[in-house]
């Protein structure tokens, strides 16, 4: 799974609108940032649990969170049941900072995108019935 993909499941299970891009003006120059997933109440980054590149993830919710005015949340997809030096590090600073944290399994996720079909005909099926 990529990064990507475990981005787009996740934020449509948490009801967040993925890959939001919240633009920005320093000294006259307008920019933005992509914030992997954002909801009502988060500015959310998701990584994997075993890339350097996740070490980013902390200042990236921090900033996107302060951008947004929601709470930063940083989300590690588990691909190994193993954690690894770069899961402790990210989890130890983000709780040292109060900034939430959680760790989603992968099969967990492609599990949940593969039946979402059925949960759809069961949900369109439960409205029929009303």
């Amino acid at each position: 799974m990529t990064e990507a993909q475990a981005i787009a499941i996740l934020c449509a299970m948490l009801g967040g609108e993925p890959e939001h891009r919240e633009s920005y003006t320093l000294h006259a120059v307008s920019t933005h940032v992509r914030i992997d997933c954002i909801t009502d109440t988060h500015a959310i980054e998701i990584g994997l649990d075993h890339t350097r590149g996740s070490y980013d993830s902390l200042h990236q919710a921090t900033f996107n969170a302060m951008l947004t005015e929601r709470e930063p949340m940083v989300i590690l997809i588990d691909t190994d049941n193993i954690e690894s030096q770069y899961e402790y590090q990210i989890e130890a600073v983000t709780r040292a900072h109060g900034v939430d944290y959680a760790v989603w399994d992968e099969h967990f996720l492609i599990r949940w995108q593969m039946t979402a079909p059925f949960r759809a005909r069961l949900a369109r099926a439960a409205g029929a019935g009303s």
